[in-house]
């Protein structure tokens, strides 16, 4: 990789825009980059990585985005780096700006832009640069593959920061393991350790958990076998554990065996005891249940003599009325017959009513005749009703077309009413549209002229703000430039003060025979004494201290002063000189004017609206006028025709209606007096018959009744029973006999009797007895079935747990393999002798080969003094592995790194930085470097040392090879032509670059 070019523009310390042409420096192989402390040196080398990266080195990322952006830039200059280079034989340019705030280009305040990376190829065969990409992660992931480093391994690699080397030499294994598996990607090692820790706590967690389990069942077969079984006293995962719970397991099921078989000998006993007693408690029940069967019968059998003579008149009463069920047919006719005449006359009677008198005692046949007549004159009433009923129709259409002329005089009147004022009505409305429409190019106008208003009226009302506060602030910088003179003035006298008695402030560290600080002599004749008021060191530091405050103080107003002019020098240009009082009342009065425009211009679609709905008024009133002049004449000729007709029904109708006032009421009065005929005629007929077949039903029940055998035909229906009663005396006799033959047939029993000839039965003692053996069957039930599922359970849980200890004897094999490997790679198994690390194993590797590369460089700076080596010797009770030591040619003795001086420990970092790059790039895939960084450590070399370390890096430069130092260290300048320098001022940071 070679760096050909830099552009920077307000990045870091950088205000404008600046280049870094690293052709032209790296053509003398070695070039120097130094500055003043905080100029911006590092500032540089951050734009390099950035560009690269899209993100600076080590504690700096934190400043990334807008925080990369330069305090001295101009608000509208945008952060930029562009970095040309040439990296596996491809020519690229990458330009990265981060996002940054900037004013908005409408209105006020800020707003963010995206951050931004372009990706170009330089085109050799066409001479020109060609896009590549615009995406951030694409041009990261193409970097990152062709550098085949991690931004990490370029900063450690290309920008060789001597600090952290020097920390290096110093730091122990743990340290060192930390830088080294960030350069060389031993996370893969380090994870092996994890997963197989992870794994030893998995495996060991499930064995735990299977052990607890089979305690658990252990626990619940004691449970079951009680004190028959005694658990083993081991925690899950110790050994022994499954040989013990099976062993105990065992005797358990064996003793419940034992227990199980005892029982069920009970059981037997007890059912034999049972059945005896149930056997003897049915015989007692069976002779209690005789006995009291046969006092049952003697008590009812006494009961039927008593109720004898009730039973007798039962039979006589069900007799008399089986003979009167003759006579009952008879009995129903004669009352239907009765019913059916009190109707009928009833009806009769209510017809005659009806009638008038002359026709209310006429027979049958009269009043059939008569409804007859008026059926016929009713019929000859058809033609007269419809031609009332046309009649009454010619009326309604009449005065329908009256009502139609009033309606159409209406609207002719309406219309040439609204017609009449049309045109003035049109004017007016054209003349609110046109209005509107003048409102609304007004309205456009003045909000073209609202917003400048404002702005002068907000920059009126800061400037009025500013003049205040530049008073204030311009007073405040005056009086913190006085104090701080006043505290420098006390300062200075005190310094003075001081100086005059710091012979007595030397004087009162004198001891006799101790030689004095500034002469030598050893004898104190006369020391000088503390006068009155003496100041002392504590007092002079207070006072400059306070001086240095005071000039933070100033130097903070003078730059608060500075920002006020500026927004006031704004302020005052935007506004001008007018008052801000003038322009308030200028953009009220534009306001106002404006909400005026508005409004009148909100009225234009109400305005075009009813002006269109005016002109559609106005063509329907035109077509109402026409046609209501149409249906006038269409009227007068139908009027005469209804007139005609009208005068001949009237005719007609006079003749048919007679005394009546209508057809209508002339053909109701025949219709209800035909009906009145007609009904008192079929009354009489009725009421005729219903005699007759009253006295037909008289003589039949009469006979009925002599032949049944009753007097009168009353007393056939006094003897009659209805249904319910009929069913009641019926059930009585049927009960009675029922009752009868049970009891001879109980009392002839042979068993019933020859039971009651025994002594009375005792049912109780023989339940008591029964009962009692039922209790004793029950417990040994429960005994024999608690025996039983004890040894169930004990086969069940001994099954499980002969089954977990199959399933974990795998298990415990995984656990104790996985548990030797993490031990071993953990550093914690005795077979690792050196406690030494899976990932610290390969780390020591790489740091044997960075001590190798290291050393070649570090003989030669040492003028073949000094050998790096690595170790892997413990040291006390720690870890081995990364030890590195420096052998002393000089000695021929072996020491450690932390006993080297400044200057060989600058020189030895330099080297192992220098052999780690190497080592770094060959592992990255012999990416080959050909501009490295190194900063700082040069001043702690003396001539001798420093010339072998310039040959040293002179000889970088083999193959083409540039390198940078990044020092102040005078010596340097004189040594190295090519520079770049970082010139440092109050508006930003410059660089200036001198050729070798």
């Amino acid at each position: 990789m070679r760096l050909h070019r830099l552009d920077i523009t307000a990045f870091g310390p950088f205000g404008g825009s600046q280049s870094v042409d690293f052709d032209a420096l790296s053509a003398g192989g070695l070039f120097l980059l130094h500055g003043p402390t905080g100029a911006g040196k590092t500032s540089v080398l951050d734009a390099v990585c950035y560009a690269l990266y899209g993100s600076v080195p080590g504690a700096r990322q934190s400043g990334q985005g807008m925080n990369l952006r330069s305090d001295h830039a101009e608000p509208g200059t945008r952060t930029e780096v562009r970095l040309d280079l040439t990296v596996a034989g491809r020519r690229l340019e990458i330009t990265r700006r981060p996002p940054w705030e900037r004013p908005k280009l409408r209105g006020r305040g800020t707003t963010v832009d995206k951050a931004q990376t372009w990706l170009r190829e330089h085109d050799a065969t066409a001479g020109a640069w060609k896009d590549r990409s615009r995406s951030h992660q694409e041009i990261g992931e193409e970097i990152t593959q062709l550098l085949g480093m991690s931004r990490e391994q370029f900063c450690q690699v290309v920008l060789l920061p001597q600090g952290d080397f020097a920390r290096f030499l110093r730091a122990d294994a743990e340290a060192r393991g930390r830088l080294l598996g960030r350069l060389f990607d031993t996370q893969r090692f380090a994870d092996v350790e994890k997963r197989l820790a992870e794994r030893r706590r998995a495996t060991e967690a499930r064995v735990r958990e299977g052990d607890a389990a089979l305690l658990a069942d252990a626990h619940r077969m004691q449970q079951e076998a009680g004190d028959a079984m005694e658990l083993p006293e081991l925690a899950p995962g110790e050994p022994g554990l499954a040989d013990a719970v099976l062993g105990a397991a065992a005797v358990a099921r064996s003793m419940a065996r034992e227990r199980l078989a005892v029982a069920r000998s009970g059981l037997d006993a007890a059912e034999s005891a049972h059945a005896a007693a149930r056997g003897a408690l049915e015989d007692m029940r069976e002779l209690a249940r005789l006995q009291s069967r046969f006092a049952e019968a003697r008590r009812r059998a006494e009961l039927l003599r008593e109720r004898a003579g009730d039973h007798r008149e039962a039979q006589e009463r069900m007799a008399r009325a089986r003979k009167a069920e003759a006579v009952a047919p008879a009995l129903e006719l004669r009352e239907a017959a009765e019913e059916e005449h009190r109707r009928a006359a009833r009806a009769e009677a209510h017809a005659r009513a009806a009638l008038p008198g002359s026709q209310a005692d006429a027979d049958a046949s009269g009043l059939a005749a008569a409804a007859r007549r008026a059926a016929e004159e009713l019929g000859g009433l058809d033609a007269a009703r419809r031609a009332e009923r046309r009649l009454v129709g010619l009326v309604e259409e009449r005065a329908g077309l009256d009502r139609q002329e009033r309606a159409d005089e209406d609207v002719l009147r309406e219309a040439d009413a609204w017609l009449d004022g049309w045109d003035t009505r049109r004017t007016a409305l054209q003349a609110r549209v046109e209005s509107a429409r003048e409102a609304a190019t007004r309205a456009e106008q003045l909000a073209v002229q609202r917003e400048p208003v404002r702005r002068r009226l907000d920059a009126a009302r800061t400037r009025d703000r500013l003049s205040g506060e530049l008073e204030q602030a311009t007073q405040q910088a005056l009086a913190s430039g006085q104090r701080a003179l006043d505290a420098r003035a006390h300062w200075l006298d005190l310094k003075e003060q001081r100086l005059d008695g710091i012979a007595a402030e030397l004087a009162a560290h004198l001891t006799d025979g101790a030689p004095c600080a500034v002469c030598g002599a050893t004898e104190h004749p006369a020391p000088a004494r503390k006068v009155a008021g003496h100041v002392d060191r504590e007092a002079e530091e207070r006072a400059l201290a306070a001086c240095r405050r005071a000039d933070e103080g100033h130097a903070e107003d003078e730059r608060r002063l500075g920002t006020v002019r500026e927004a006031l020098a704004a302020a005052t240009a935007e506004a001008g000189d007018a008052p801000t009082a003038r322009l308030t009342a200028e953009a009220d009065d534009l306001e106002r004017e404006y909400a005026r425009a508005r409004r009148d211009a909100s009225a234009l679609h109400a305005a075009h609206e009813e002006l269109r709905r005016a002109e559609r008024e106005r063509e329907q009133r035109l077509a109402d006028r026409q046609e209501a002049a149409v249906r006038t004449a269409s009227r007068l000729t139908r009027r005469e025709a209804l007139e005609q007709e009208q005068a001949a029904l009237e005719a007609e109708l006079t003749q048919a209606r007679g005394a009546a006032g209508s057809v209508a009421a002339r053909a109701a009065q025949l219709e209800r007096q035909a009906a009145l005929l007609t009904e008192a005629a079929d009354a009489v007929r009725t009421a005729r018959d219903a005699a007759r077949l009253l006295k037909d039903a008289d003589a039949r029940l009469s006979d009925a009744a002599y032949r049944a055998g009753f007097d009168t035909p009353r007393a056939a229906a006094a003897a009659l029973l209805d249904d319910s009663a009929h069913r009641e005396l019926q059930h009585r006799l049927d009960a009675w006999q029922s009752e009868e033959a049970a009891v001879r047939a109980v009392l002839a029993e042979a068993a019933t009797a020859a039971a009651a000839q025994q002594p009375p039965a005792d049912a109780a003692a023989a339940e008591l007895a029964a009962t009692g053996a039922e209790h004793r069957l029950r417990e040994a039930a429960s005994a024999r079935d608690a025996a039983a599922r004890c040894c169930a359970e004990l086969d069940r849980l001994s099954a499980r747990a002969t089954e977990a200890v199959r399933r974990l004897a795998p298990l415990r094999d995984e656990y104790d393999r996985v548990a030797r490997l993490a031990a071993l790679t953990a550093g914690t198994s005795a077979d690792n002798e050196r406690r030494m690390r899976l990932e610290s194993y390969v780390l020591a590797a790489r740091l044997e080969q960075v001590a190798a590369a290291a050393t070649v460089r570090l003989r030669r700076m040492s003028s073949g003094r000094y050998t790096l080596v690595h170790s892997d010797d413990r040291t006390g009770r720690g870890r081995s592995g990364l030890g590195l030591h420096v052998v002393d040619a000089w000695t021929g003795r072996e020491r450690d790194t932390a006993t080297l001086s400044g200057g060989e420990t600058f020189f030895a970092s330099l080297a192992l930085a220098l052999g780690l790059a190497d080592v770094v790039t060959d592992e990255a895939g012999g990416v080959r470097l050909d501009t490295l960084f190194i900063d700082e450590g040069f001043g702690s070399l003396d001539d001798q040392t420093l010339d072998e370390v310039l040959d040293v890096l002179d000889s970088l430069r083999e193959r083409d090879r540039s390198v940078g130092i990044v020092s102040h260290v005078p010596d340097l300048r004189r040594r190295i032509h090519a520079q770049l320098e970082v010139v440092k001022g109050r508006s930003g940071s410059a660089l200036r670059q001198r050729g070798a």
